[in-house]
Formats: structure tokens, C-alpha cells, sequence
């Protein structure tokens, strides 16, 4: 038995040699794809907190919360104020326009006599307060005339995304807050009289802080690499079910499988030899894409990928995610019946499972049905557990539940395969 076990695992390699293209792509494709996204997913994130985003700046108040809002602006760090389009004031219709169509993401306007609308409408307000404790003269007060409230106009270009539309309002709503709040303690300050010291402390009373997990007094600072190396080795683990449903489709177009089993070869044998061969590949995927992870990355300006002391729990959800790939490859190699139905359902469905599984879009973002929905993906418990591993710094323990599911997929799938071949042959 041992000895058909490995001629099956031998008859394996020998497909796989004759398919050279087929072997580069399985290896180079999967290295490609992570350093390409992460690349992009990194240069992105620089973008947002280290390249200054131009914005179009239209000030009608020519006031102080317009050059506060400006001072802001600028101390952020994140943008360049833009006031002046070919030596011309930027108005608001050609701030329109140009986001409009694309040149710029985002353009404030601030409305005429905001500033001084704004001190007049706080003086009306303090001067009630105060009358209703007798410090004003009531018939102040009763000269309050109405003064209509003011608008922020901010055009974004239709193509900028929602995080950051969100982001930028709840700045600058902010923003607008902190300067009205200054502005009613500085008039209250001054209708009680002057003092040597400052009545009201306006510094915030109310703060966040982040607290974050730390391994040896070391905060851990989630990064692109710890996100992508992990989801995409996934990607490509999974995508070995193409070639492997094809090399069964193959093996029973041509006969190979009939000559096998006359031999006679348990169909059992044959799983797993096919099991053992991919798991190999699908293992040299895993240690390839964490050298590239911790190697090449940092010469390509990127964060390394932090390994130490996790190597062997990430080899062993790696493992044990291959054997779930496996498994769905030859499910569907020993139901479909051409390659023509193995290849692009087999791509197409790897993509769904990647999808769902929170490979490309996190599963707390994605719709309640959805997040019901990627708890049936096998890779979405891979992804569990290697986020267990390289983020949470969590045990075997841990990522058992995970573990236990993939190799419950896998066991179930190939049954199902066998159970399927068996019953195929006795009609």
C-alpha cells in the first residue's frame, strides 16, 4: 500500500514537471500579486498620512475663522491650501468646476461675514444668559435681532471615496465647533470684566487615548504586510484548486485513472497522493511568500513582516488551509466533467470564497448578510487564524476552532469526492 502511495505521489511530480508554465505561475504568480498589492496598499496609506492633498480654498469671510480654519489646515499636515488658480482668486464656481471635473478632491468654501455673523450671534446669546441674572439691561436684550445661520460648503469630486468625504467633514465640524466654544468663552470673559487670569480653561477636559497590545513592552502596530501576506498567501493556497481539478478532469478524459484503478489503485490512494504532492506546493507558496514577507519587503521601502516565535503556528494554519484547498480541488475534479467547467468554475469560486472570506474587503465592513455569509468561507477561518497568530499573538490553543474546520472541510470534501467516484462506477 505504501508503495502504491508513493509511485501516486511520484506519478504526481512527473504531471507537474511536463507543466512547467503551469508550476511558474503557481510559484511566481502568488509573489507577483502580494508585492503588487502591497506596494499599492502601503503607497496608499502614505498618501493619506504623508503626501499633503491639494484642496481648493475659497474665503468670502476674509474674518479669523477663516484664517483659523486655514492655520488648521495647513498644521495638519495633510493638505495644501490652494487660493489662487493662474494668478486668480479662487472663486467658488471655479472651485466647482474643478472638482467637478476631477482636478481637485475637495474644495472649502467659507460664506461672507461668517466670522463676524458668528461673534454677533455668541454676544446675543451671552447678553441673555447674563440678562436673565440681571448683569444686562433688559433692553438689550430685547433688541436681539435674528441672524441666520451660516454654511461650510464643501465639494468633493464625485470619485472620492467615502472614508474620506467622512473624514474630512468630521475635521472640519470639529474644527467649526472648537472655534464657536472660543468664541463664547472669550465673550463671556469680556462682558464679566477683565481679570488677571483667564475665567473659563478651554483646554479639553475629554480626550482619547489608544491603548494597543504590547509583546515585551513593545506595542504591536498592525501594518499592510501583517494584513496582505497572510490574505493573499490564502489567495494562492486556494488557487491550486484550478490545477488540480484539471489534472483530474485530465486523468479521466485520457484514461490515465481506468489504467490506475485496473492496477488495481484504490481511488483513496490516488486522493492521496494528489494530496500529498499539492500540499507541498501549497507549502512552498507559504514559506516563499514570508521570506518575500521578511526579506524582500524592506528593501522595497515596506515594513518587514515580524515572525519571530510564530513561524510554526503560521506553518501549521498554512497546512491545514492547503488541505482544505486540496480537498475542494478534488471535489470538484471528480464531479466536473471537462475542463472547461473545472477551470472557470474553479477560478471563479476561489474568488467568491476570497471575497467573502474577508480576503479583500474586511467582513466588519461588509453587510450583515455578508458577514453571516464569510463564515461558511474556509478561507475566511485561515484568515482567523493567521490574524490569531501575527496580531493577537495567539496560541494552538486559539486557533484550534479554526484549525479543527479546515480539516473538517477537507475530510468532508474528499469523502464526498470518494463517495462520489465509487457510486459514478457501479452504475
Amino acid at each position: 500500500m505504501m508503495h502504491k502511495f508513493l509511485m501516486s505521489v511520484y506519478k504526481e511530480i512527473l504531471l507537474l514537471k511536463r507543466d512547467f508554465g503551469g508550476l511558474v505561475i503557481l510559484f511566481v504568480m502568488p509573489l507577483v500579486l502580494i508585492v503588487t498589492i502591497t506596494l499599492i496598499q502601503d503607497s496608499t496609506f502614505k498618501t493619506v498620512t504623508e503626501t499633503k492633498i491639494p484642496i481648493l480654498l475659497v474665503d468670502n469671510d476674509k474674518g479669523e475663522i477663516a484664517k483659523t480654519v486655514q492655520e488648521n489646515l495647513n498644521q495638519s499636515g495633510s493638505f495644501e491650501i490652494v487660493t489662487t488658480l493662474d494668478n486668480t482668486s479662487v472663486t467658488e464656481a471655479i472651485a466647482r468646476e474643478a472638482v467637478f471635473k476631477g482636478k481637485y478632491q475637495l474644495a472649502i468654501v467659507i460664506p461672507e461675514k461668517l466670522s463676524s455673523d458668528l461673534q454677533r450671534k455668541v454676544n446675543q446669546n451671552v447678553e441673555k444668559i447674563l440678562s436673565t441674572f440681571g448683569m444686562e439691561d433688559t433692553v438689550t436684550a430685547a433688541k436681539i435681532q435674528e441672524i441666520k445661520p451660516k454654511e461650510v460648503k464643501l465639494y468633493f469630486d464625485p470619485a472620492t471615496q467615502l472614508s474620506f468625504k467622512n473624514g474630512v467633514k468630521s475635521a472640519i465640524d470639529k474644527m467649526i465647533s472648537q472655534i464657536e466654544t472660543k468664541s463664547i468663552y472669550a465673550t463671556f470673559q469680556d462682558q464679566l470684566g477683565e481679570t488677571d487670569e483667564p475665567l473659563f480653561e478651554q483646554k479639553s477636559f475629554i480626550s482619547f487615548k489608544e491603548i494597543v497590545p504590547k509583546v515585551d513592552d513593545k506595542e504591536i502596530v498592525p501594518n499592510s504586510v501583517q494584513h496582505n501576506v497572510p490574505a493573499w498567501t490564502l489567495f494562492a493556497i486556494f488557487f491550486v484548486v484550478v490545477p488540480l481539478s484539471i489534472n483530474i478532469v485530465k486523468e479521466k478524459s485520457q484514461g490515465t485513472l481506468v489504467r490506475l484503478i485496473t492496477n488495481p489503485v484504490p481511488y483513496a490512494i490516488v486522493i492521496l497522493g494528489k494530496t500529498a504532492t499539492y500540499l507541498i506546493i501549497c507549502m512552498i507558496q507559504f514559506w516563499l511568500m514570508v521570506a518575500v514577507g521578511v526579506y524582500l519587503f524592506p528593501y522595497l521601502g515596506l515594513p518587514v513582516l515580524e515572525i519571530e516565535g510564530k513561524l510554526l503556528l503560521m506553518s501549521t494554519v498554512a497546512l491545514f488551509s492547503g488541505l482544505a484547498a486540496i480537498g475542494f480541488g478534488i471535489l470538484l475534479g471528480t464531479v466536473a466533467k471537462t475542463q472547461e467547467q473545472s477551470a472557470p468554475f474553479g477560478a471563479t469560486s476561489v474568488v467568491i470564497l476570497a471575497a467573502i472570506g474577508g480576503v479583500w474587503v474586511p467582513v466588519f465592513a461588509m453587510p450583515k448578510v455578508m458577514q453571516y455569509a464569510s463564515h461558511i468561507s474556509p478561507m475566511n477561518w485561515g484568515l482567523n487564524a493567521f490574524y490569531d497568530v501575527l496580531l493577537r499573538s495567539g496560541s494552538l490553543l486559539e486557533i484550534l476552532p479554526e484549525i479543527i474546520l479546515l480539516l473538517l472541510f477537507f475530510l468532508l470534501t474528499t469523502t464526498i469526492a470518494i463517495g462520489y467516484d465509487k457510486k459514478k462506477r457501479a452504475v
